[in-house]
């Protein structure tokens, strides 16, 4: 690259970092990057540093030593977060969402790029700091959260399937029940798709009594894999509590009422906002 002024030399530096989150960064590099003193490449992080802290934009850490250097880990403001979920549960109180069994037509807002950029960091920051190798999913609403908190945290994503595929080789199937439905169903994971005592974060788009997450970490124990968190972008509220699968897990949304006669609802933010 060729050498360039400060000003734009601060502005390649920050979009560098933002493209690569938790990726550990020598100086080294920035200055073989942008032909510059290590001494200048740290003054422009601390620059950088400083709005990232004053913004809510996420931290830029440092770490000394000769294998030391920068690292960017995304972050959004609980209060940010609460009011970009303020709006969200507004847009999911629309009428014409209420489906059948008192679920919600979600499919449109999780195909928006920048609400899943939005949900991805606030995933990011919920379980920031937790030892995270994966990130877990089952087909097929719940991809794209899983893609953007992946690409947060850096971190790679594994997909579920209802049934085996024969292109993903050989699987692990297991039996669960569903926690709305009280039916039996049957979930896979590739053998090859995950390593064997990972650290997995399950994210979904839904949950009702939690059977199907219930069956994600039923899954993961055959892979001798570690639950890592749960985080759910919208749970329902109409379920009793003896009938919950699950305790701890992280909810962005909550759906709390839902009237099938009139298509009336109630979403609030969830318990990621309480704690």
């Amino acid at each position: 690259m060729k050498k360039l002024k400060r000003s734009s030399r601060l502005v390649e530096m920050t979009q560098y970092l933002l493209s690569r989150p938790h990726t550990l960064i020598s100086l080294t590099a920035f200055a073989d990057r942008y032909q510059s003193a290590k001494s200048s490449i740290s003054e422009d992080l601390a620059i950088i540093k400083e709005v990232f802290e004053e913004e809510g934009i996420g931290e830029l850490q440092t770490l000394a030593g000769a294998a030391g250097g920068v690292r960017y880990m995304p972050q959004m403001r609980e209060s940010v977060s609460l009011d970009i979920m303020k709006e969200i549960c507004l847009k999911l109180e629309q009428p014409d969402r209420v489906l059948p069994g008192g679920y919600l037509y979600m499919t449109d807002m999780l195909g928006q790029p920048d609400l899943l950029a939005d949900v991805g960091r606030m995933f990011a920051t919920a379980f920031s700091g937790r030892k995270i190798d994966v990130i877990m999913t089952v087909e097929t609403k719940g991809i794209p959260l899983a893609y953007a908190t992946a690409a947060c945290l850096n971190i790679p994503v594994v997909i579920v399937r209802r049934d085996n595929k024969v292109t993903e080789g050989s699987a692990v199937s297991i039996n669960y029940v569903s926690g709305s439905t009280k039916r039996i169903q049957t979930m896979s994971l590739a053998r090859r798709a995950l390593k064997e005592h990972s650290h997995v974060l399950i994210i979904d788009d839904f949950m009702k009594a939690g059977g199907t997450i219930q069956g994600m970490m039923d899954l993961l124990y055959e892979f001798k894999a570690t639950v890592a968190g749960v985080g759910v972008f919208v749970e329902s509220g109409e379920v009793e509590l003896e009938e919950r699968l699950l305790e701890d897990y992280v909810s962005l949304a909550k759906l709390t009422a839902v009237d099938m006669k009139t298509k009336q609802t109630t979403v609030v933010p969830g318990n990621y906002f309480k704690s």
